[in-house]
């Protein structure tokens, strides 16, 4: 059985994630960082979402979640994931272009749809160290 929008209870939202209760009691998150367009949005376009049969949209972003993705299993998250869910000032497009990849594979990078390999992950390592250094040498 598809999960819609009969079927839910209440939806709500959180500092960190979009959270869902099914009719028998069921709980499900989707965390911000997971979804560029959700992570760099301010609390208040978050708010802004409408639902749908199956699903909750975000028109102003441009964002759909479906109902049936909160529950299912999700892979455990990568260093390189943990790493950016920690670190929620890091803008991903715009590390992505400092990078020289494409926003979107960067986001695939983060939500689990792709993998990078290990040279990438030397780089994407390499570059946040730079970011980290260009800090240090901030005086003011």
């Amino acid at each position: 059985m598809e999960l819609t929008i009969e079927n839910i209870k209440r939806i709500w939202l959180t500092d960190e994630a979009v959270c869902i209760e099914t009719k028998d009691g069921k709980t499900g998150k989707e965390y911000f960082t997971d979804y560029p367009s959700l992570k760099n949005a301010t609390p208040g376009q978050r708010e802004k979402y409408i639902t749908s049969p199956f699903g909750i949209h975000w028109p102003d972003l441009d964002e759909d979640l479906s109902f049936g993705g909160f529950f299912r299993p999700k892979p455990e998250p990568t260093e390189i994931v943990k790493t950016f869910r920690k670190l929620h000032e890091l803008n991903i497009s715009a590390f992505a272009r400092r990078l020289g990849i494409s926003q979107p594979l960067m986001a695939a990078y983060l939500n689990g749809s792709k993998s990078p390999g290990e040279k990438r992950k030397k780089e994407i390592e390499k570059e946040l160290h730079r970011i980290g250094q260009e800090l240090i040498e901030i005086s003011f």
